[in-house]
Parts: C-alpha cells; sequence; structure tokens
C-alpha cells in the first residue's frame, strides 16, 4: 500500500501465502485520498508482479514530467492525479495553506502527493517511491527501489533499503542495509558480490558505495521502511522522531552494528 512493491517479494508471496492461486492485489493510496486510487482488479487485470497497474474506475492517474506534462508510455516521472474523486481530502483542518502547498503548489490543478512513478510500454504504473529516495549520483537520478529490488533479486538478500548520503565527489552516495536470507552468512566478500550483482542488474553507476548486514529494518506500524532514520544512520546524524517505529530498540541494534559491518571501495 502506498509504497513499491519488490518483484521478489511479490513472487515469494504468491508462492508460499498464496499457494500459487490467489490474486495479489498492489494498490497505491493514502490516508489522504480516503479510497484506493491504483490498483488491480482480480479476475479482470492481468498482473504484473511490482507494478499497482491502473487507475481504478473513476479516478484519473497518470505520470508527468518536470512541466506537468504527461509523460509517454516507457517513461518515468512524477505520480499525479487529475480529477476530483469522491473521498477526496478537503483541507487540513486549521491550516487550508498548509495543505494547498503539500499537494497543490507543485503542479498547477494537479494533486501531487510526492511519489514518482513510471509507465511501462503498456501504460501500466510502477511506483517508484517517494521522490525525495531518488537518489542524485554523479548526474543520473537512481530510484532507492532499483537498487532495492536488484539486491533483493540476490539469493543471500532476503530484505533490503537503500537511501542516498551526501558525498563531496558523486553529490551522494548509495548506502544499503541488508538482512541476509536464514542460510546466508555475512563474510569478507559479501559486500563486493552484491555490489558487482547490483552493476550487472542496473549497470555500474548504481552500485551501492557502502552495504551494511542488518538484522533488521526500521518500520513503521503499517509496515513501512523509515528510510529517513537509516540516512540518518548513513550520515552520522542524530536520528529523528522515532514515535512511529514499531520497535524503536531496531535503530540501536543497527547502530551497534555499523563499525563491524561497513564496507566501502
Amino acid at each position: 500500500v502506498g509504497e513499491p512493491i519488490n518483484p521478489e517479494a511479490w513472487m515469494w508471496y504468491r508462492e508460499h501465502i498464496g499457494g500459487n492461486r490467489c490474486p495479489i492485489v498492489d494498490t497505491w493510496w493514502q490516508t489522504e485520498t480516503g479510497a484506493m486510487m491504483i490498483s488491480p482488479l482480480p479476475g479482470v487485470t492481468a498482473s504484473k508482479p511490482g507494478s499497482a497497474q491502473r487507475a481504478l474506475p473513476g479516478i484519473s492517474a497518470t505520470v508527468v514530467d518536470d512541466k506537468g506534462e504527461e509523460v509517454p508510455d516507457g517513461s518515468g516521472g512524477y505520480l499525479v492525479l487529475t480529477e476530483p474523486w469522491p473521498s477526496m481530502l478537503r483541507t487540513i483542518w486549521g491550516d487550508d495553506q498548509r495543505y494547498k502547498k503539500t499537494y497543490w503548489s507543485r503542479f498547477a490543478n494537479r494533486y501531487f502527493a510526492g511519489d514518482g512513478a513510471k509507465k511501462d510500454d503498456d501504460g501500466d504504473i510502477w511506483l517508484l517511491g517517494r521522490v525525495d529516495d531518488v537518489m542524485l549520483v554523479s548526474g543520473h537520478n537512481i530510484s532507492t527501489t532499483e537498487v532495492e529490488s536488484a539486491l533483493v533479486s540476490h539469493p543471500k538478500v532476503a530484505e533490503a533499503a537503500v537511501v542516498g548520503a551526501a558525498d563531496a565527489t558523486t553529490t551522494q552516495a548509495i548506502v544499503a542495509f541488508v538482512i541476509l536470507r536464514g542460510s546466508a552468512t555475512e563474510d569478507d566478500g559479501l559486500a563486493d558480490e552484491l555490489r558487482a550483482h547490483v552493476a550487472r542488474t542496473l549497470g555500474p553507476i548504481a552500485k551501492p558505495k557502502r552495504i551494511l548486514a542488518v538484522a533488521e529494518l526500521p518500520k513503521t506500524r503499517s509496515g513501512k521502511i523509515m528510510r529517513r532514520l537509516l540516512r540518518d544512520v548513513a550520515e552520522n546524524r542524530q536520528l529523528g522522531d522515532v514515535t512511529t517505529l514499531t520497535d524503536s530498540s531496531v535503530m540501536d541494534l543497527i547502530q551497534s552494528q555499523l563499525p563491524t559491518t561497513a564496507q566501502e571501495d
């Protein structure tokens, strides 16, 4: 819900939880939208692992470029809603201007929640995560989701979270936090092995500069990874608010692992 799902996780869930017969409904919406906006329809839509696919009937959603122009199929940009819908948020209590600035200021007459997305050649929508999570590495925009998907496609990685940390040479450096599969063990060659795998999958520019093997990832009660906290760790800053985490002690665990697990060029 609201975030991209790695195709590897999608397939695992379908096989082990759904018995290869139950449909997976990968949706995009917000509390502020009041209802699902984008979702496959079981029995109607031919599912694509990792894609939320199409706006539901009565909802108008598309992907636009920096100028607010709709991008062609096969291109990426910003996910927007272009027409009103019955359950839409009308304001923020007591702060109309904040509501307008947050959701309506980036593109004229279009609702922009802050998510990046791309359309495939069929016009189906693939979420790329928060635009704040798009990293600028040596002049190239790289989505955290793309790097995470590449990492979890490696047989040793069960889950991954990627952030961009400030870097004097490349503007941002890619830092990856990974949870290893049960049978996998951390060794001296792990970081190089995973970096090489990402390079083969996405290209050399997407290789993480640092790979940190951790036992857990910081998540909210709804299961979303708190990347801003991982960014604090990667940049050696004091941690921000942790009250929304399911278990705030996870951050203590991650920080305690840092000195022995960091791997750099």
